[in-house]
């Protein structure tokens, strides 16, 4: 599964969708390709799959929850 958070939702219109398994990188641009405005924030968004942060090559296992959270201000 991948959620977005906050400009990452707005941009997919999803809060979360259900994806085939593939690398952290595939599933990327798979998300970037169904949803258009999402390809512009993706390059600046953190990606971290079930918690932490991890590189495009890392395999998703079944089940697991990558999530998208693009760059936010706050103290």
């Amino acid at each position: 599964m991948i959620r977005y958070w906050a400009g990452a939702r707005a941009a997919a219109g999803v809060a979360e969708e259900w994806v085939a398994p593939g690398t952290i990188g595939e599933l990327v641009v798979g998300a970037g390709e169904r949803h258009t405005a999402l390809a512009a924030v993706l390059p600046v968004c953190a990606i971290l799959l079930d918690g932490l942060p991890v590189r495009s090559d890392v395999a998703v296992p079944a089940g697991a929850v990558v999530e998208v959270l693009p760059p936010f201000a706050g103290g």
